[in-house]
């Protein structure tokens, strides 16, 4: 269960289509046509490299060497919410299609197939969690409805209100320890070294969407890239490329963004150089 949900952020993530301001973890890249629309979040599955889709109308996967994006499965659900857990193990969230005699928000579901199908885990029709991140047990969601972060350590069967001490525009864990986080807010990074519990200051003093792969990535609204190879103590300049991301995620040393012009580009190299990953 979710202890006291009176733990408030002090702003609010924005919601999936549309908002201004810097680039949001949430908010939604068109892709028009027959294929993904409204892309909510992006990811890389390590079992085989595919690019995933997280979409208003379902999941999309794009084999590696693919150019175009398929539909995952029969659903047509709006998800606003995806974390790739680990090969084929994936975490959602978000809304239930038409006809579905379901809450509107479906909380957290699990899929073991790679996204063919979904089990309910938690917090059915109580959140809606627009942005999600896991490693192990460890599993973190921002829930846009009491625009509350919450922190679980049992794969997201219970819950607890974590509070950073302003709004709350992306998440990264740190893929070797858990409990060491790094926000962006409107005024910059945090860093969390207990799981969310307390806060201090992070460099730089930008903000944007955080990848931490092989490094810790914050991606720009302008579309410069920095890095840190030190999580988050010292950064440098890793690249750029054109438009104004609205999801991020990688693997590696590849990087994977979605702009707010519905393109979908990749980086193989760090992010020194950016490539269309989709026609």
């Amino acid at each position: 269960m979710i202890r006291a949900l009176p733990l408030v952020l002090l702003a609010v993530v924005l919601a999936a289509c549309g908002g201004d301001g810097g680039p949001t973890a949430g908010d939604a890249g068109v892709v028009r046509g027959d294929g993904p629309e409204h892309i909510h979040a992006i990811g890389l599955n390590p079992r085989d490299g595919a690019l995933i889709l997280a979409t208003h109308r379902g999941l999309f996967r794009a084999g590696r060497d693919k150019r175009s994006a398929t539909r995952i499965g029969d659903r047509r659900r709006d998800t606003m919410g995806l974390t790739i857990a680990g090969p084929d193990r994936f975490l959602a969230s978000g809304h239930p299609e038409v006809g579905e005699r379901l809450p509107p928000s479906l909380g957290l579901l699990r899929s073991s197939d790679g996204g063919q199908s979904w089990q309910p885990v938690s917090l059915l029709g109580r959140a809606d969690l627009h942005v999600l991140r896991a490693s192990g047990r460890h599993v973190y969601g921002y829930d846009a409805g009491s625009e509350t972060l919450l922190a679980s350590t049992d794969g997201g069967r219970t819950w607890s209100a974590r509070r950073p001490s302003t709004a709350l525009i992306d998440l990264a864990l740190d893929p070797r320890n858990a409990e060491h986080l790094v926000a962006a807010t409107p005024e910059g990074l945090l860093r969390s070294r207990d799981a969310g519990r307390t806060w201090r200051p992070a460099g730089p003093s930008g903000t944007g969407l955080l990848v931490w792969s092989d490094a810790l990535y914050l991606v720009g609204s302008d579309g410069v890239v920095v890095r840190s190879r030190d999580g988050g103590r010292n950064w440098e300049g890793a690249g750029a490329f054109e438009g104004r991301p609205v999801a991020a995620s990688g693997h590696g040393t590849e990087l994977v963004v979605a702009t707010e012009q519905g393109r979908v580009l990749h980086s193989v190299d760090r992010a020194r150089t950016w490539r269309p990953r989709l026609d």
